[in-house]
């Protein structure tokens, strides 16, 4: 998988070959259909959330992780709050114990996880993660491959990014790169987690 911009190798990516967009225009969300045609698509959105963020990586530490750094900046700079910080190796029972912790915490209203999404042996984020799921949400996984392929093209069949929810809580899986996570956050997670959290919790 060596090059591939949205795999989950920690020193895989080329900056040559994944230059970062200005997405600076990305979180102006008042031109989006769904707020013009239904003003009360949003009636519930929840403005300040709580973020769990988890590095999963055998070979990267808390101070060499620029995909958790910008994760970390993203959250900031839109105003929600980054709750805990963690980063755990490649192994199936401490990502699956590590995301279940989290959806525990009535602080935590997103759990984001960056790494592992892969296909090499050790890209065990999805198994894992999985079966904690009481709801997938396929079209998140759907959308971050239709815009990866602009960047990286057909490489994409190599990401499975995934998100779903667990108690209320709403869980993305994002792969290890971090062009791959400001794609993830700053153009989709972002635009849709205060909506998505507002729904899982009306009664």
């Amino acid at each position: 998988m060596t090059g591939h911009a949205h795999d989950d190798g920690d020193d895989r990516c080329s900056h040559d070959e994944h230059r970062l967009h200005d997405r600076s225009d990305r979180h102006d969300h008042s031109n989006r259909p769904d707020e013009r045609d239904h003003p009360d698509h949003h009636a519930h959105d929840v403005d300040e959330l709580g973020f769990g963020v988890v590095t999963v990586s055998s070979s990267r530490s808390l101070d060499d992780d620029p995909a958790g750094d910008a994760i970390g900046e993203l959250v900031e700079d839109d105003g929600h709050n980054m709750v805990t910080r963690e980063l755990i190796s490649d192994d199936y029972d401490t990502v699956q114990k590590t995301v279940d912790n989290l959806v525990s915490r009535k602080d935590v209203d997103v759990v984001v996880t960056t790494g592992g999404t892969g296909v090499t042996p050790d890209d065990v984020t999805i198994e894992a993660v999985r079966p904690l799921l009481e709801k997938e949400l396929p079209g998140f996984g759907e959308l971050f491959r239709t815009l990866s392929y602009d960047e990286i093209g057909t490489r994409v069949v190599g990401t499975r990014a995934t998100a779903g929810v667990v108690d209320g809580v709403v869980v993305f899986c994002l792969p290890g790169s971090e062009n791959a996570v400001r794609l993830g956050t700053g153009d989709i997670l972002l635009r849709e987690a205060s909506h998505l959290v507002g729904l899982c919790g009306r009664d």
